[in-house]
Parts: structure tokens; sequence; C-alpha cells
């Protein structure tokens, strides 16, 4: 009869199960798509979809995108019971993590309305006011 992989490792001495476990998480920690980390955590698109209240279909596209918000990405990771966080590596420092998410996302929103009521000429919701002859000297 056939055995299991996880038949296997559990005949394997304790320390040669916990040197497979240890490089097993060396491995998913270096990289991973949204897909393979929602296959990881055992969760079909499904079940992403209902937690993030969204369809199926919106799941698959969002883990076909490779540039979306901090905000979309945040959800997703927290749907499957994690926790995001952003890390900046340097070449002449140790790397450094980025804290306040929320707040970057809220000020990238922010700035986005900014520059589009600029480009369209408005300010606040209202449009632009044009100087009339009287404003002119």
């Amino acid at each position: 009869m056939a055995r299991t992989l996880n038949e296997v490792i559990k005949g394997l001495p304790f320390d040669q199960q916990q040197e497979i476990e240890a490089q097993a998480e060396r491995l998913i920690e270096e990289e991973m798509t949204l897909r393979d980390l929602r296959k990881a955590h055992e969760l079909t698109q499904e079940r992403m979809a209902e937690t993030l209240r969204i369809s199926q279909d919106g799941v698959s596209r969002i883990e076909k995108r490779s540039d979306f918000l901090l905000s979309t990405l945040r959800s997703y990771v927290e749907a499957m019971g994690g926790k995001l966080r952003l890390i900046a590596e340097f070449p002449d420092r140790k790397p450094v993590t980025l804290s306040d998410l929320k707040s970057l996302d809220t000020h990238a929103r922010r700035d986005r309305k900014t520059t589009s009521s600029r480009s369209s000429g408005k300010r606040d919701g209202r449009p632009k006011k044009k100087p009339d002859s009287a404003d002119v000297a």
C-alpha cells in the first residue's frame, strides 16, 4: 500500500522531522504568490470571496494582479488570519519595517483625490471660480 508524504515524515526521527518543518517554513517565507499563500492556508477562492465580501471572480482577479492598493493586499492577508507588514530593504542598512500602513493607505487615497480634484478644476468638490471682468484689474 502506498504511503503519503506525511506518513513517511512521521516515520522519521524527531530531529529530522523538525529539520524538514524548518526548511519548509524557510521556503514558504522566501516568496509566494497570493494564490500560493491562499492554498498553503488550505483556503478556496470561494471561502476568500465570502470573507472579503466579493465574488470568486474578484478573488481570482486579485491573485492575478501584480499592482494593487495596500488596502487590497491588507484585506486579502487579513482574510487568511494574517497581518501585513511592509519592509523596505536598502543595500547599506538593515531592513526597515514601515509602520502604520493604514495611515499610509489613507494618505495615498487623499493624495489621489487631491490630484484628481486639481486636474478636474475642482477644489473641495466645488468648481474653480473663474475671474469675471470686475475681478480683473
